[in-house]
């Protein structure tokens, strides 16, 4: 053993001793106290199927799963609903009014309405149409969405609880308006771990459809209180897709094993002396960075693609980094059975010119997104992947600012719309109704939280039982809330 770790072991004393452990003897009284060992017996799993030993801490799955991976095409920003999906021709007929009391209540609003006196209606500049068979509406500005309404499902009463961006989008990936909660992507590494032990579990993608488009917070796919090899790896456009995984000039990559393997025995026994399971995380990002060494560089090379798969998602698609770049590469990270695929597309944040700038943002996302489940389809993989296209909340019908050609709309939590494609989603359904202001739901109302038990559901997995246990409490993505909602399932 090394002797400075042999060193550092017989440095605590006894003043030591009893100082960290009997904070720990008095928890594990308590917890002995308030959990008896007979605790949540009754709550344990009924195996329903053995889940593959894939490095996960679920060994058997709650019930059968329809999804097999995510492929989570995240719009931040709020894409307004009504200019999208939500048709609301009341708006256009009463534009310039001033929305109803009755309809607005005492529904709170951001800040940047404070100085506003009057809330007139408006309606989308944009013409919408009917699909024949699903009876869906979409704008002009969804061609391409349009021609596979018959595959998706789309959702028009979504509804959350947080009124501003990075709340709204926190709460939409990790189940708290809080930082801190392991992103959804990190709950499926945790609880199924990976079928490609050469690439990660859970896969970020960013991509802007516009400048000046706010940022987003790596905590969005952070690994929170979970071991750190759950959080999610950015994937970057260029040269180098992983920052740091290349051997440095002059190393070959015999010299990295054994560097590798000389770093193990020290963690091993770093973990012997200390117990520290983080020792884990850390040799096990080693070595994924050793293996995507290769496997990086060959999945994220879209040179191989033919020319009729580039048409198809559209000339951006030739431009690493764009989004329909991206989605191109999610089907690629799919068929490497990447279990949890996630795409940040920035600039839906419309407050002013929003006919303009949703134009830019409809044109760069459109295409691409209807590709993907065109590609996905084609090659047997929508049955068992789950695409779900959306933002973290919607668009208030009243006028952002004065009531003018390029008008804008505010933050509204209080409805919006997303749709969602394959893995056991029922194909064609127009889910959900709100009012004739698109304020309100008026049917089948989608709170957050059952929208990610259902997505747990889709991949066999009973969201109140995938659980961690974090300074004395039991936590999971969906906290304390959520319900499977079985109407969306095929």
């Amino acid at each position: 053993m090394n002797p400075d770790i042999i060193r550092a072991a017989f440095q605590k004393n006894r003043r030591d001793f009893l100082r960290t452990t009997t904070k720990g003897l008095g928890a594990m009284a308590l917890s002995g106290l308030a959990f008896p060992p007979s605790f949540g017996q009754s709550n344990s799993p009924t195996p329903a199927s053995p889940a593959p030993d894939l490095g996960g801490i679920l060994k058997h799955l709650h019930h059968a799963p329809k999804a097999k991976r995510i492929i989570y095409l995240f719009q931040s920003g709020g894409p307004s609903q009504i200019e999208l999906l939500d048709y609301k021709p009341e708006l256009g007929r009463r534009a310039g009014e001033e929305i109803p009391a009755s309809i607005r209540g005492d529904q709170r609003l951001t800040g940047m309405l404070a100085a506003q006196s009057s809330f007139p209606l408006i309606g989308s500049a944009f013409d919408f149409r009917q699909h024949p068979k699903t009876g869906g509406y979409f704008s002009e500005l969804l061609p391409h969405t349009y021609e596979v309404a018959e595959d998706i499902c789309v959702i028009n009463s979504m509804y959350t609880e947080a009124i501003n961006h990075e709340p709204a989008v926190v709460f939409l990936q990790t189940g708290s308006q809080q930082i801190g909660r392991p992103a959804m992507g990190s709950w499926l590494s945790y609880g199924l771990g990976s079928p490609n032990e050469n690439l990660p579990a859970f896969v970020v993608l960013l991509s802007a459809g516009k400048s000046n488009t706010q940022n987003l917070n790596m905590n969005m796919w952070g690994n929170g209180f979970l071991p750190s090899y759950h959080q999610g790896v950015q994937f970057r456009s260029g040269t180098d897709p992983v920052l740091y995984i290349n051997n440095p000039k002059g190393i070959h990559k015999s010299d990295r094993r054994r560097e590798l393997d000389f770093l193990n025995q020290l963690e091993q026994e770093q973990k012997k002396t200390w117990g520290d399971p983080e020792m884990d995380s850390k040799i096990n990002q080693y070595e994924m960075a050793y293996r995507m060494q290769t496997s990086v560089p060959e999945v994220t090379d879209l040179s191989k693609e033919p020319d009729h798969i580039f048409d198809m998602y559209g000339p951006e698609s030739r431009i690493p980094g764009t989004f329909a770049a991206n989605c191109l590469l999610a089907r690629r990270l799919a068929e490497q059975d990447v279990r949890f695929i996630q795409l940040y597309h920035m600039g839906w944040d419309q407050h002013g010119n929003l006919p303009n700038d949703i134009r830019i943002m409809a044109k760069s996302a459109d295409q691409a997104s209807a590709a993907l489940i065109k590609d996905l389809k084609q090659r047997g993989l929508l049955e068992d992947t789950l695409v779900i296209w959306g933002g973290e909340f919607g668009r208030t019908s009243f006028s952002q600012g004065s009531f003018q050609k390029n008008y804008g709309r505010d933050h509204h939590p209080r409805c919006f719309s997303m749709w969602m494609a394959g893995g056991g989603i029922k194909p064609g359904l127009v889910y959900g109704k709100t009012d004739d202001f698109s304020y309100n739901i008026a049917e089948d109302g989608v709170h957050v939280h059952d929208f990610q038990a259902t997505l747990l559901h889709l991949l066999g997995i009973d969201h109140e039982k995938l659980i961690f246990k974090h300074q004395g409490r039991r936590y999971r993505l969906t906290d304390v809330h959520g319900k499977v909602r079985n109407d969306l399932l095929a």
